[in-house]
Formats: structure tokens, sequence, C-alpha cells
């Protein structure tokens, strides 16, 4: 009883919710430290921090789930810092030619998908509809922080693991396709509740 009757105040800055926080804080670090695409120090920096970022978008729901510490803003802010982070990524290695030519339609791809996802899921909760996230987004998920990874770590990546940017694009790409499947998944389930 005493779990379900904490002060919103409270949830403000349980563990949970200071995880979600930090990644939004990360977002523009990473961005800055793309801002120096020669520098080594950057690129391994970068994918430091983007790593423990990566890492924390498991943790922070898994304990709101196990400590009862879920609240609305963490509901809220928790997919907006996954989003901010992986667009706010992918225009940076765009911006800096790390992902060039054909290769940028697979960052287009996600990124409109993520913003069509967003949309419907708003739609959704005005109509009090939960999507939950089906086991397919999850590997999207897993794939495309992956294929971030490999490419922030970029030129510097390769001098440690030949092809290491060649690895990243695949995986962008592999990550891409995942993308059109769970977005055509989300958008035929939130049809069933739009109405003509």
């Amino acid at each position: 009883m005493a779990m379900t009757t904490i002060p919103n105040a409270g949830r403000l800055w349980s563990l949970p919710n200071i995880l979600t926080y930090a990644r939004l804080v990360a977002v523009p670090v990473v961005a800055g430290l793309l801002f120096w695409p020669e520098e080594d120090w950057a690129r391994w920096t970068a994918l430091g921090i983007f790593t423990v970022a990566a890492i924390t978008d498991f943790f922070d729901g898994y304990l709101a789930r196990i400590w009862s510490q879920q609240s609305t803003l963490g509901r809220m802010l928790d997919p907006i810092a996954d989003k901010l982070l992986v667009a706010a990524c992918l225009l940076m290695l765009v911006a800096d030619r790390q992902i060039t030519g054909f290769s940028i339609w697979a960052a287009i791809v996600i990124l409109c998908r993520e913003m069509l996802v967003s949309g419907m899921r708003e739609f959704l909760a005005e109509l009090r509809v939960g999507v939950p996230v089906s086991t397919v987004a999850k590997w999207k998920t897993t794939l495309q922080l992956l294929a971030l990874g490999f490419l922030i770590a970029g030129p510097a990546g390769d001098k440690v693991l030949p092809n290491n940017q060649n690895i990243g694009l695949v995986l962008l790409w592999v990550a891409a396709i995942l993308t059109l499947y769970t977005g055509w998944d989300y958008m035929r389930a939130g049809m069933k509740y739009v109405e003509d």
C-alpha cells in the first residue's frame, strides 16, 4: 500500500527516473563529441557515454517495474530519451559523412518510423489504449544501438576492428528492415482504433 501512495515529488527523483534524465543529458554530450569526427579520443568518449546511456535504457524500465516506481513522467520521458539519442546520433553521423549514399535511406527509414510510432502512441494514449512492445521491436532497438555503436567508433574503431564501419552499416540496414516491419505492425494495430 505504501508503494502506491508515494508522492509524485518522490517519484520524480527515483533511480529509474534519474537514469532516464541521465540518458537525456547524454544526448547533447554524444552529439557534441561527434563534432570532432577525426579525433580518436572524441570517438571513444562518445562511444563510452553512448554505451552507458544504452544500458540505462534497459535498467530504468526494469528497475521501475521491480521496485514499483513507475511514474507518468518516466513513462513519458523514457521513449523520448531513446528516440532523441538515436536521432541525434544518426543526424551527426550523416552530417560527418559516416553514413553516406544509399545508406542514408536506412537512417531516414529509422527516423520516419520513430516519428510515426510516436504519433500513433500519442493518439492511442488519448483513447487510453496501450500498445505493448513486441519482441521484434526489442530486437530492432538492440540492433539499432549496436549499429550506432560501431558507427560512433568509426575510423577509430577500424584501427581496432577491421571493417568496423562496414559492420555498423550492415547492422543499420538490418535494423532498418526490422524498423519497417515493426512500424507496419504498430500501424496495423493502431488503425483498428481510427474511425472514418
